[in-house]
């Protein structure tokens, strides 16, 4: 059973440039720990709305609402730049298509971790060390890696490197935008499952943003089909992939089984 309060509310959500729609009409709940997918065709909106949900651009209408841990339900609106901040080092997670954009790449792995966890207060270099170390581990990478600098590994290690930069701290919501997308097919299929299992275990509450069709049915429990900037079919990822209503769902789906 769902708890009564959602973690995020949207509501009649909308983004404009000019005369061009990014976003608009958009609304939902997103509860803790599921995984909320945004799918649709490059140019759909999607990556408009993750932007504007993660307040890195502000929204023209609606709102968006989030349970913040001390003051409860609040419009993100009327929380400062510093406070916003503090939420994108602590509370929240943004995993980007291209890790280098999620990484310091000059500086070591273990920096890019411990920098998150002296956002929220810790300074104990050898407890943070260890934190780095563990969480190497976690995102199965070798800890023996954590003083070489991002740009010495692998575009799969470096994903998974901006994977734990981004949990370390046990943020409750993460946008992930097409994290997927450079990944080669073979190196996609590990980092999947070890996303899925990383959610799991954490409890956290995700929108993933994703033009494919089976990363979104491995990972989401709901589905959100976007068309020019408008939600045009949301429902449960199964049931709305095996059996899409909207004639554009159905285009998308019929284009990856006949691919």
């Amino acid at each position: 059973m769902k708890p009564a309060i959602p973690l995020l509310q949207v509501k009649d959500l909308a983004k404009f440039y000019g005369n061009r729609v990014g976003c608009e009409q958009v609304s939902f709940n997103l509860y803790p720990g599921e995984v909320l997918c945004v799918a649709g065709e490059s140019g759909s909106g999607k990556s408009t709305l993750l932007n504007t949900l993660a307040f890195h651009q502000r929204p023209d209408a609606g709102s968006i609402r989030y349970d913040l841990r001390e003051e409860g339900v609040t419009d993100l609106a009327t929380l400062p730049d510093a406070r916003l901040r503090e939420l994108w080092r602590t509370d929240w997670g943004f995993v980007r298509q291209n890790p280098a954009d999620g990484l310091r790449m000059r500086v070591s792995a273990g920096a890019n971790i411990g920098e998150r966890l002296m956002a929220v207060g810790d300074r104990h270099y050898g407890d943070i060390r260890g934190v780095a170390k563990d969480w190497l581990q976690r995102v199965e990478i070798d800890e023996t890696r954590l003083d070489d600098a991002p740009s010495s590994f692998s575009g799969g290690m470096r994903q998974r490197l901006q994977i734990a930069r981004n949990l370390v701290t046990e943020p409750r919501l993460v946008f992930m935008d097409e994290p997927t997308a450079g990944l080669d097919v073979s190196v996609q299929a590990r980092f999947l499952d070890l996303l899925r299992r990383l959610v799991a275990e954490l409890r956290i509450a995700v929108i993933l943003v994703t033009h494919d069709l089976a990363v979104a049915r491995l990972l989401a429990h709901r589905l959100i089909v976007m068309r020019h900037g408008r939600i045009v079919e949301t429902g449960l990822t199964d049931q709305l992939l095996d059996d899409p209503q909207h004639p554009y769902t159905q285009l998308l789906v019929s284009s990856v089984l006949n691919a």
